[in-house]
């Protein structure tokens, strides 16, 4: 058997330099944080300011910008290509979902849209129930057309 060694201590000696005042360094640091979170706040509140979206009635913005868009969507599918493999299928999957979205956040923002909404909507409904688009499905594609025209 060998022998025990001695235990010996890990513990760091004690540095004969002082450490500094962490008064002040928590000064400073409170200060710079107060300092940042004031510049910041001014910053977001000008931004907030400059980006006013009052006058919803301009194009883009608002349930009017998002019936337009919609209808957009709406005229640029074909029907033709929602089951075509690559880019086409993909192109005519993703706009028959964003009128239904862009024309049920303009429904909620503005009553005077749900018509539009609620056309798109049963068209959807439809397609799902028939896998196809059917005779029923394309009645209310063409009615929800139709009310675009009219926007």
């Amino acid at each position: 058997m060998y022998p025990q060694q001695p235990h010996v201590a890990l513990a760091p000696e004690p540095s004969p330099i002082s450490p500094p005042k962490s008064r002040s360094r928590t000064a400073v640091v409170v200060v710079s944080l107060l300092l940042g979170l004031a510049l910041g706040g001014g910053a977001v509140a000008i931004a907030w300011v400059l980006s006013d979206n009052s006058s919803s009635s301009v194009e883009g913005v608002g349930p009017r910008g998002d019936a337009s868009a919609a209808c957009r969507a709406l005229d640029g599918f074909d029907e033709s290509k929602y089951i075509a493999k690559g880019s086409a299928g993909e192109i005519a999957v993703n706009r028959y979902a964003a009128a239904g979205v862009l024309s049920a956040s303009a429904a909620a923002g503005d009553a005077t849209y749900r018509p539009l909404a609620q056309a798109i909507r049963r068209s959807q409904d439809r397609h799902a129930q028939a896998f196809d688009f059917d005779e029923k499905v394309k009645k209310d594609l063409d009615e929800a057309r139709s009310i675009c025209k009219g926007l």
